[in-house]
């Protein structure tokens, strides 16, 4: 009797390498023509599927037969830590039927009206972090650091009800959470960062149970008193969201928008001259570098063809978003930067019922961001060579760690 012979699989491309990091457009570029649909190897050691192409990266993103918590579908038996329950249940994760209950029950307190009320206090805040940069004797600033990551972070901690003099914490477990999901080197301090979250959550949420106030997190409990089935985990889970994954993209949309109107000085000017531009050229920024290079994992619920290729039941599959928004077959000169381009159909929010919930707030705070910061510092420049800005491991998130500048 023969055994089977295991399979070996030798990756093509090295998705961690500093080259690709650094800029993985002429990859996506072949891979579209060449491997659409692309299998490759995580660093975990486990085979998945990338999707490159723009025509089935759009349809995949909605399609029912992908789903995001495939073991969970399949029954897998044993209780969760608190800390791998916030993996399983945050937005991110959960299918459709549950996504749907908690987005209802996260949007009757985080509604469009309380998101546009918060610009007066966005543009406070800009304003606030721009003094600090001024008063300084040397005409520098260090775009993530001084500006990028503190906006977005002040604004949910404001809203949830969190003491700002932690917010290094969250920068901490943020950067090991977001990074360590595809660098198994870091496993242990992911572990150990979403344990320290949790328990964090656990004592806040704790306090608001016994005084209540006017913030989101108090709104969150509210809506559980009256009935509704948010249980502790899935309350840890929306607010590991809105901090985690929500400032990331904030921070990352800012950092490589202001970027790239840097390396295209004349799209720069035309906002200056133009500042009404600055909702097309938040688009544009979310489709020429957004800041997630690709979509949480996916798993086929049953066998399907994708551009010819078979991937079978139980497989991963990654949605490449920064590559499906550089496609030629569906933007004009995809490679090219235009602060006035039209019909912008990116997909970096993604698509269907896991469409980003906190786009809003994240155009919002960008467009607030970049439009006062070029307001008060027009003369920006990059203080260092463009080739040696350092961008984060990872293949999920797409941001750079520095950017400095002078005015």
């Amino acid at each position: 009797m023969c055994n089977k012979k295991e399979e070996v699989f030798e990756p093509k491309i090295d998705f961690l390498s500093r080259k690709f990091i650094q800029n993985p457009f002429p990859v996506y570029n072949n891979l579209r023509d060449n491997d659409p649909v692309h299998r490759f190897l995580l660093p975990n050691g486990s085979i998945a599927w990338l999707i490159t192409r723009f025509q089935d990266a759009s349809p995949l993103l909605k399609d029912p037969r992908l789903v995001t918590n495939y073991p969970v579908e399949l029954d897998v038996k044993g209780e969760l830590a608190p800390h791998q329950e916030i993996i399983a249940r945050n937005l991110l994760s959960v299918n459709a039927n549950d996504h749907r209950r908690l987005r209802r029950l996260i949007q009757k307190a985080f509604t469009p009206r309380m998101i546009g009320n918060l610009r007066g206090r966005i543009e406070e805040i800009a304003c606030e972090l721009l003094d600090k940069v001024q008063t300084r004797e040397k005409r520098e600033i260090n775009l993530i650091e001084d500006y990028a990551f503190p906006l977005p972070i002040i604004v949910i901690c404001e809203m949830l009800g969190v003491p700002l003099k932690d917010q290094d914490d969250f920068r901490e477990w943020s950067n090991l959470i977001m990074e360590g999901f595809s660098n198994p080197e870091l496993s242990k301090q992911t572990e150990n960062a979403m344990i320290s979250f949790v328990n964090y959550l656990k004592k806040l949420i704790a306090e608001r149970r016994n005084d209540l106030k006017t913030d989101l997190i108090s709104d969150l409990l509210r809506v559980e008193d009256e009935g509704d089935v948010l249980s502790e985990q899935e309350l840890y889970a929306l607010v590991f969201v809105l901090i985690i994954a929500g400032h990331e993209t904030t921070v990352n949309l800012i950092g490589n928008g202001i970027l790239a109107l840097l390396e295209h000085p004349e799209q720069k000017e035309k906002l200056l001259n133009q500042p009404q531009l600055i909702h097309s050229t938040i688009e544009e920024i979310l489709r020429y570098n957004g800041p997630a290079e690709v979509s949480n994992a996916r798993f086929a619920k049953e066998d399907l063809v994708v551009a010819g290729k078979h991937i079978k039941k139980g497989e991963m599959v990654f949605i490449a978003l920064s590559s499906a928004n550089r496609d030629s077959k569906e933007f004009i000169e995809p490679d090219s930067f235009d602060i006035t381009r039209e019909a912008n159909n990116h997909l970096a929010f993604g698509k269907g019922v896991h469409f980003c919930l906190g786009a809003p707030l994240a155009r919002l705070e960008g467009e607030l961001a970049i439009s006062s910061l070029l307001e008060r510092l027009p003369n920006l420049k990059l203080n260092t060579e463009k080739d040696s800005i350092e961008w984060r491991p990872g293949i999920i998130i797409r941001g750079t760690k520095e950017i400095p500048l002078t005015f």
